[in-house]
């Protein structure tokens, strides 16, 4: 049917409007509530084990994610939505090489807030693809060699040399049981530097299974060579820490004594009436660093009744309750509430808000629509200096930056700090960072 003059009228009123409407869309770039706008979204990937027998860390990848709602909620990061690509590692090479390579795949701009042990697999794919590594937790050698590798923390090598510095306080005689593992063979050497820093003799080293679900053996072994009097016995065994714990605290009273912590207090299940006071030259401390020992592990054990009262621990940053938190937790509570994976006190979820504070950072400088992992890494190289807060010291990954330590080379946070667990609650044996760079370069 021919179109009417009126029906003509109205039709072109209407295309015109939608036509007015489209242009406006285009000028703005973004709807009420959206994000993005001309600038090309950012896609990164955060994989951690989940589901293994040996250490888990779920909360790494929920809290990216986590993190991706608030961005995009309040415009993106500089304009550019967020997107998050997460990956089960597996605890395996094979499945660090797959997350690598679907990494690749996607062409995510950077891998940031991850765990992996095996650095070997999962680097060789982001650097034949230029894709840089922001904040893994610090777990493998490769995260502290690769020029593609940008840590925020010191890694097990600043938290075992810390930790010696720490123990050798207190302690006589140390027992390490820690895993057979490559990553555990570097162990003893880092913990014996901060031992020797105060002329102590050095720890007994025992390996032992990663994945084991008793270590009835080790646990005696370790309580032997401490010895009865001012006696430490460290475990740094990931996730199964909390086991080894349980079969030491199940040795038989003439094959133990009690343990004690920095404030002199223990945890005695077959003398309750002597309300956890250290018996004397017959204290055997216990002690653990953050990620193998955490406020979540802690909690679940019994709080002021866990097996770890009383334990020293040596972490990357400030204790959990500690003001400079406060951002971090407030996110979670909006974005992540009813996801329990996310524990504002665990150490994996620390780190990845920190390395994505660094994503945001670097992103922001480069002050482009499009970002790729070759502007990020170059910014990186280029020396911007990131803020976070006072969670860490200003991080910067400059050459001079650098800690320069063999076989960690590319430490440039090298603060730690020293807390105990004191009526179920980790809180800081003394104030503030304690520097153990001088301590990594000694190391062997």
């Amino acid at each position: 049917m021919p179109m009417t003059g009126r029906r003509l009228t109205s039709l072109l009123a209407y295309l015109t409007t939608a036509a007015a409407g489209a242009s406006l869309l285009t000028g703005c770039g973004v709807l009420p509530g959206t994000t993005g706008g001309s600038r090309e979204p950012v896609t990164v990937m955060t994989w951690a084990p989940d589901g293994t027998r040996a250490t888990n860390m779920p909360g790494m990848p929920a809290m990216a994610e986590a993190y991706a709602r608030w961005a995009n909620a309040t415009g993106g990061i500089d304009g550019h939505e967020l997107r998050i690509l997460t990956c089960n590692e597996e605890n395996t090479s094979a499945g660090a090489a797959a997350c690598a390579r679907r990494a690749v795949h996607e062409k995510v701009v950077a891998v940031v807030g991850s765990y992996s042990q095996n650095g070997r697999a999962f680097m060789a794919p982001l650097e034949a693809a230029g894709i840089p590594y922001i904040g893994g937790y610090g777990i493998s050698e490769d995260e502290f060699t690769s020029p593609l590798s940008y840590p925020v923390n010191g890694g097990q090598a600043s938290l075992m040399a810390g930790h010696g510095m720490q123990l050798a306080e207190s302690c006589r005689k140390v027992s390490l049981v820690r895993p057979d593992t490559l990553a555990g063979d570097r162990l003893p050497a880092l913990l014996n530097s901060g031992l020797r820093k105060s002329r102590h003799q050095g720890a007994t080293d025992i390996p032992a299974v990663e994945d084991a679900a008793e270590y009835t053996q080790q646990a005696g072994r370790a309580r032997t060579k401490a010895g009865r009097r001012d006696g430490c016995v460290a475990a740094v065994l990931g996730e199964r820490t909390q086991t080894f714990f349980d079969s030491f605290r199940r040795l038989p009273e003439d094959a133990r004594s009690t343990t004690a912590g920095a404030d002199g207090t223990g945890n005695d299940d077959a003398n309750d009436d002597a309300k956890g006071e250290a018996k004397g030259d017959d204290a055997v401390r216990i002690s653990s660093v953050l990620g193998s020992v955490s406020q979540p592990v802690i909690d679940r054990t019994g709080g002021a009744r866990s097996p770890f009262e009383g334990a020293y621990v040596t972490g990357w940053y400030p204790e959990a309750n500690d003001a400079r938190w406060a951002p971090m937790r407030k996110v979670i509570q909006r974005h992540a509430f009813a996801d329990n994976r996310v524990d504002p006190a665990d150490a994996g979820v620390q780190t990845t808000w920190i390395a994505y504070t660094v994503l945001r950072k670097v992103v922001e400088s480069l002050d482009r629509d499009s970002i790729t992992a070759g502007a990020v890494s170059h910014a990186l190289d280029r020396g911007v200096s990131i803020d976070t807060g006072g969670l860490t010291p200003e991080l910067r990954w400059r050459y001079e930056d650098m800690l320069g330590a063999p076989g960690f080379p590319r430490i440039v946070n090298h603060e730690v700090t020293f807390q105990v667990v004191r009526q179920g609650r980790l809180v800081a044996q003394k104030p503030g960072f304690v520097d153990v760079g001088e301590t990594v370069l000694t190391a062997p």
